[in-house]
């Protein structure tokens, strides 16, 4: 900002009502076309190419940010969180088409995008880059997600929930070791954070992080109820 003074975020406020009906919208555009887009399937490896090319560069953009303004540093900054490992395997996904990538990115990283953008740890509101950040790629993770999975065709599958819940908690004690390492806060495991959130309705610590893996494989269930692949019935 020409001041120096970054404009503060402030939760359910205008600017965060919009990005979430933004997000919305976005979701009801893709499931509009997605009969019309599946058609087209081979036309649209550029478009994802392009799109995960935007997700890499603005991820980019954010970490030369830090970097410039002395923000960047080992205990808050590496690709640790939740929905910054879902970003990165969003980007392959759009990239390889890797059904196994696939189920990471629908189960995770709805989950983790869906709650960050309900509630968002964010340190800078808008006009400011970091607002315009966070949306996008939080957006981003979940269009990617629902984008493979009407228009592409894949579909998550009740393995893929017992596969996330593995990667995620194998993922955990090396998040816990780089904690400790860099007395940081990767995925909230030694506190909450500061702002509300869903983790003040889960316990003290250290139970609230059992807790959310209750929660975390409730929401992974309903989302492979909601889009599984059904059955086609027949007559006779």
């Amino acid at each position: 900002m020409a001041n120096g003074i970054e404009p503060s975020f402030i939760m359910f406020s205008t600017e965060h009502v919009i990005a979430v009906v933004l997000l919305c919208l976005c979701v009801y555009l893709l499931f509009l076309l997605k009969k019309k887009l599946s058609l087209r399937q081979v036309h649209l490896r550029l478009f994802e190419r392009l799109f995960a090319g935007s997700l890499l560069i603005m991820e980019i953009f954010y970490h030369i940010w830090m970097v410039t303004t002395g923000r960047w540093n080992l205990s808050s900054s590496l690709p640790l969180e939740l929905c910054s490992i879902s970003l990165l395997v969003a980007i392959l996904l759009l990239w390889t088409r890797d059904r196994r990538l696939y189920l990471f990115v629908f189960f995770a990283g709805i989950g983790g995008a869906m709650q960050a953008i309900g509630t968002p740890v964010l340190d800078a509101g808008f006009p400011h880059f970091r607002y315009f950040h966070f949306f996008y790629t939080h957006i981003g993770i979940i269009i990617t997600a629902l984008y493979f999975t009407w228009i592409i065709g894949y579909r998550p599958t009740f393995r893929g929930i017992m596969n996330t819940m593995i990667v995620l908690n194998v993922l955990l004690p090396f998040i816990f070791f780089v904690n400790q390492l860099f007395d940081a806060n990767y995925m909230f495991l030694r506190m909450k954070p500061a702002n509300e959130s869903l983790l003040d309705l889960l316990g003290p610590y250290p139970w609230y992080i059992l807790s959310l893996e209750a929660v975390a494989l409730i929401i992974f269930v309903l989302l492979w109820l909601a889009f599984r692949k059904r059955k086609s019935t027949t007559n006779g």
